[in-house]
């Protein structure tokens, strides 16, 4: 396990010193990782406006933690989105756990491997493999980050939304064979909170291209049944929190729509926000006065969560 420890000094003006620190923790043993195939692959990080990160070979999770002072005992698994070609790393990742931080909230982003017919078998099912390992492994170390193992949620951003969705319904399912105690725990989240999420497959309103990378070019009807999260949703889903654009062109609000009906029809907790304007991949909206609310809202749900 990695550790890194950044001191960051505040200016003499203010007088005061700040602790910032993130623990980087790979999911797996290096010769134990489900489902992956020797190849000639290596990760790639470009960044221009944000950190793009592709083809990832060894998944992590980065935990930004809050000081214990302000710490709720929360704590949220962060999925990154991009269309599971990439993720958007810091845009829908990092700068979330700070925020989260902010409202004395873990923030744990799952650095998880992308599909690939080249360097994984059953590319489908890599991803929630890695999400399942992720939230065992975090609540393996409640104790070690200050949070409650009762107290573990997640959050998702577009594909990634897709991926959070389909560990909160698909928790319970095998994809692996266990490594070790930690594959013992549960994989059900706490709570859950969705963001311009991709849901469906068999809907008019999808995004093909998640699905093309996700299942492949011609993916029968069982499978595009399977991974439509709002067809899974069971009355054991965890409570849930929406947030979408109505102008959203990259993936529609029906997307939302479709799940909270799903949640509603089983008498799960739904909460969800529809903004009138926004558009897709819009992350903490801090330069839209109106739709940067989510942030609050969203804070405001955990609280009444308790």
């Amino acid at each position: 396990m990695k550790i890194r420890y950044y001191l960051v000094m505040s200016t003499l003006l203010y007088g005061v010193n700040a602790i910032a620190q993130d623990t980087i923790m790979p999911l797996w043993p290096k010769d134990k990782i489900p489902n992956r195939i020797e190849s000639d692959q290596s990760e790639e990080q470009v960044y221009e406006d944000i950190l793009r990160i592709s083809k990832v070979q060894e998944p992590i999770v980065e935990v930004y933690l809050p000081s214990k002072k302000n710490a709720t005992g929360k704590a949220m698994l962060i999925f990154p989105g991009g269309g599971y070609g990439i993720l958007a790393y810091d845009w829908e990742g990092t700068n979330i756990a700070k925020f989260l931080n902010g409202k004395g909230i873990a923030g744990i982003v799952v650095k998880y491997r992308l599909p690939s017919d080249k360097s994984q078998s059953e590319k489908w099912n890599v991803p929630l493999i890695d999400a399942q390992r992720a939230i065992r492994m975090v609540r393996s170390k409640a104790e070690e980050f200050n949070i409650e193992p009762d107290k573990i949620g997640i959050i998702g951003f577009s594909a990634g939304g897709h991926l959070a969705s389909t560990l909160g319904t698909h928790f319970s399912e095998q994809v692996y064979e266990p490594v070790d105690e930690t594959d013992a725990l549960s994989a059900r989240p706490d709570f859950m909170a969705l963001l311009y999420p991709v849901i469906t497959f068999v809907n008019s309103k999808k995004h093909s291209g998640s699905q093309k990378n996700l299942l492949g070019e011609n993916p029968n009807r069982k499978m595009l049944e399977h991974f439509s999260n709002e067809l899974q949703v069971t009355s054991d889903t965890p409570p849930t929190f929406l947030v979408h654009a109505t102008d959203d062109e990259g993936v529609p609000v029906e997307n939302s729509l479709l799940f909270f009906q799903a949640l509603k029809d089983k008498n799960v907790s739904a909460t969800m926000h529809i903004y009138p304007e926004g558009g897709h991949g819009f992350s903490l909206a801090r330069k839209n006065s109106h739709l940067r609310g989510w942030t609050e809202r969203l804070f405001e749900w955990t609280e009444s969560l308790d």
